[in-house]
């Protein structure tokens, strides 16, 4: 019997450590997405086995549903893992002069916080708290701000009290791990190059936070939001990228030897041949990145996919790089596991850790099927690297898991080696394989 998530109380964020880097074709950005199991990671637990982290990250990706529950410029950047699978943090900077902070760059939220000086309650960090004060562009919006009413509904909390008069906007943004309670302000966020090239962006709204609590570690200094929301990063950058953002992640093997990327900007379009694209759904709350899901293919035989709690037909399952595995409703998981299971000839074992339902002996026996994720208008065939994960030196498991809960998740295993576009202007998702250690 598979493994089924059923306790979805807990939420850890997904991470990116990215360092932009200017592109010097059309004034854009690169960046590096260096995994955090990466030696090159700040975050790198060399005394972790690789059972371990995987262990972890897969566990951290069921607790990561409660949450779902819930002029142009040219960006490129390298990811950083901070030292487990699937979570990345962000390297920028706020105020003048800039304060570097790593914030969780969570593509499942839309918020930019970080902590602040004074603070009520603040988790432990490494760094001192950024001190508003300090800063000569640091402005708390007031209740009376257009941005503060329209940001009231977008944000899932209050924000001024009844007849609040011109004080200043709070906010409330809840977790599934935690929240942040705070100031909402405009500051000047800079992203800095590795040459040491900065680039200011004035008056992107941010988050205070005087009073934070939930799963964050000591490095981690607030979160830099990349979802679909008013507030995210993607979306205040805006008209200077187009709307435009994409990413290509290397294969877990290749962790320690390479970095992903990220692309803003008309760098960022995915373009080619082999390129698939798929409607990218806009549904309430617009923090989501929302695809339509039809079925899943194995070999000649189809499972029809017939929603999830997302819906049943538009918009049915989330395209989040945080998530590592994907995750599915229990009815479509089971049918899956079948269809797979039938047509793989070697010895079927048990999961060590107990996390996955659907292990093999590897060997000259293991051969697996031909996998196609049938999207609208897009049908994305999956490599074995995303479809099945070695747990020790002789396992591999399935890179799915059932959900009690109905939630469907379109996770970063099944995602490497591909370049993926988003285009939130024309509302478009593409998807090119590639050799990501080579993009």
């Amino acid at each position: 019997m598979a493994a089924c998530v059923s306790n979805l109380s807990l939420f850890i964020l997904s991470l990116l450590i990215v360092y932009f880097v200017p592109v010097q074709s059309g004034g854009g950005f690169s960046a590096q997405l260096i995994h955090r199991d990466s030696p090159r990671s700040p975050f790198h637990n060399s005394s972790e086995t690789h059972s371990q982290r995987l262990t972890n990250a897969f566990l951290r990706s069921i607790n990561r549903l409660s949450y779902f529950n819930t002029s142009r410029l040219e960006l490129q950047s390298d990811v950083f893992s901070d030292g487990n699978i699937g979570e990345y943090i962000m390297n920028i900077s706020i105020g003048t002069p800039p304060v570097e902070i790593l914030g969780i760059a969570d593509t499942g939220s839309d918020l930019i916080w970080t902590q602040c000086k004074p603070c009520a309650h603040c988790y432990k960090q490494d760094a001192p708290l950024f001190d508003p004060k300090s800063s000569s562009t640091y402005e708390p919006l007031s209740c009376l701000s257009t941005e503060c009413k329209a940001l009231n509904a977008t944000i899932n909390g209050t924000f001024c009290p009844p007849k609040a008069g011109d004080s200043t906007c709070l906010y409330t943004y809840t977790y599934g791990s935690g929240f942040t309670k705070g100031d909402l302000a405009t500051e000047t966020v800079t992203l800095t190059s590795v040459s040491g090239e900065q680039i200011a962006f004035p008056k992107t709204i941010i988050g205070c936070g005087r009073n934070n609590s939930g799963g964050f570690d000591k490095r981690e200094f607030g979160i830099i939001g990349l979802g679909g929301g008013v507030v995210s990063l993607v979306s205040q950058l805006g008209s200077s990228i187009d709307g435009k953002f994409s990413y290509c992640l290397v294969p877990i093997s290749d962790v320690p030897y390479y970095s992903s990327k990220i692309y803003f900007g008309a760098n960022a379009i995915v373009s080619g041949y082999g390129v698939v694209s798929t409607p990218l759904v806009k549904k309430n709350p617009d923090t989501f990145y929302l695809l339509t899901l039809l079925a899943i293919s194995v070999d000649d035989v189809i499972i029809q996919f017939k929603g999830s709690s997302f819906g049943t037909t538009e918009g049915n399952i989330i395209i989040d790089s945080g998530t590592t595995v994907t995750m599915l409703p229990k009815y479509f998981y089971l049918e899956l596991e079948s269809a797979i299971a039938s047509k793989i000839q070697a010895k079927r074992v048990h999961d060590p850790d107990k996390v996955f339902g659907l292990c093999y002996k590897f060997n000259s026996n293991f051969k697996v099927p031909k996998i196609v994720v049938r999207f609208a208008f897009a049908s994305v065939k999956l490599d074995p690297l995303n479809t099945f994960i070695m747990i020790t030196k002789h396992v591999g498991c399935f890179t799915f898991l059932p959900t009690d809960d109905g939630f469907a998740i379109y996770g970063n295993l099944n995602q490497m080696n591909f370049w993926i576009g988003y285009d939130t202007v024309k509302r478009t998702v593409s998807f090119k394989p590639t050799d990501c250690t080579m993009h």
